[in-house]
């Protein structure tokens, strides 16, 4: 969560970001979802490997992974500290509580799948915030201790608009 100064900053942040057209957001959404399944198979791909106890398992384990790091390179810089790291394990929990919301909403429940897609959403936003440089992610132990009236749902409601494609 962040001020309502801070907010108001990030958001002529966003307005030149859009403005310079320097980020397709609605392409680079999509590329941020085949990431979250590139890193998906190469979960599957370690588990198939291990209980089958077949290598060729993990050579292909071996080819999604160059895959997701060269279309999460295309997002992230790689020198930037940990955030490629980061953002790496945003999406990949982000898909994890996508995942285990789509099975308790099948189950009948409602309430805890909620709570899923929430937390799951939350994570989305952080990487996009961390992805635009809206925020610093040395900041985020401050950004989180404190009581603030804005959080990164609210600015990636108001920069990732998908159906806006002007």
């Amino acid at each position: 969560m962040i001020t309502k100064q801070q907010f108001e900053t990030l958001l002529l942040k966003v307005e030149k970001i859009k403005q310079s057209g320097s980020v397709d957001l609605s392409t680079e959404e999509d590329l941020s979802l085949a990431i979250m399944n590139l890193i998906s198979l190469e979960e599957h791909f370690f588990f198939t490997g291990v209980k089958t106890k077949k290598s060729e398992y993990f050579d292909l384990l071996g080819e999604i992974r160059n895959t997701r790091k060269e279309l999460l390179a295309k997002m992230m810089d790689k020198n930037e500290g940990e955030t490629w790291c980061i953002s790496k394990h945003l999406l990949a929990t982000t898909m994890r509580l996508m995942e285990v919301g789509t099975k308790l909403h099948s189950d009948g429940k409602q309430t805890e799948a909620r709570e899923m897609f929430d937390k799951a959403y939350k994570m989305y936003s952080v990487f996009w915030a961390l992805r635009l440089k809206l925020i610093d992610a040395s900041g985020f132990k401050k950004i989180a201790a404190s009581e603030k009236p804005w959080s990164f749902e609210d600015i990636v409601d108001k920069l990732v608009d998908c159906c806006d494609e002007k």
